[in-house]
């Protein structure tokens, strides 16, 4: 692990701990993750072929709805009356979470044009399968770290239903992509790369916006 990698790990650590010990940043942090997980069902059901949609990408979408739902849910948990909807003033760095799945989404369609030379629902299929790929090894990264973080605070929030999920998931789009492609391996790692740049510049705003620098 190099330099920079760890210094961006202990930047989202710091980032957490400082977001679960105040209620308000807290419910705001819950609600941003709602709102990136609606967003992302959202985007599984735009990729949609209006006949040919097989069982798994129905189950995504319901399943990325329901995250969405229950995130909301636990704000509750912390006080019931913050958060109700997603304007910017209850995001987190609300620009950047906007901006963050929408640009994955462009960034990939154009590298999957260029390497496929894909058009029309293939390129839009292709996307979700490589979009939706990037998406849920981040989930697998960051949902853990949040629920131990949680732990560590005794909080009465538990994205554990969650952590299963995702897992869930994660190999559901390893088996689809090994259909698509016998080199999804070096694709996959291609998008990852572009993921992994939107992410830290959103941890990173997200970070400059916290009262306390850690």
């Amino acid at each position: 692990m190099n330099f920079k990698t760890t210094n961006f790990k202990k930047m989202l650590d710091s980032s957490l701990k400082i977001i679960v010990g105040d209620n308000v940043l807290h419910a705001k942090w819950l609600n941003t993750l709602s709102y990136m997980e609606n967003a992302g069902a959202k985007k599984i059901s735009a990729s949609e072929h209006k006949e040919n949609v097989n069982l798994i990408i129905l189950k995504h979408a319901a399943e990325e709805h329901r995250h969405a739902y229950y995130l909301k849910k636990q704000i509750a948990k912390i006080d019931e009356s913050l958060c109700k909807t997603y304007k910017n003033s209850e995001l987190l760095s609300p620009n950047h979470t906007k901006f963050y799945l929408h640009a994955l989404d462009i960034a990939v369609c154009r590298y999957l044009k260029a390497k496929f030379n894909l058009s029309g629902y293939d390129l839009k299929f292709a996307a979700y399968l490589f979009v939706t790929y990037a998406i849920e090894v981040r989930a697998d990264e960051l949902y853990p770290i949040y629920q131990t973080i949680l732990d560590d605070a005794r909080s009465k929030v538990n994205v554990k239903s969650i952590i299963l999920e995702e897992e869930g998931h994660l190999e559901e789009m390893i088996n689809q992509l090994v259909e698509f492609s016998s080199d999804w391996e070096h694709h996959a790692a291609e998008v990852v790369k572009i993921e992994k740049s939107l992410f830290e510049n959103w941890v990173e705003a997200l970070h400059a916006e916290l009262p306390v620098s850690a």
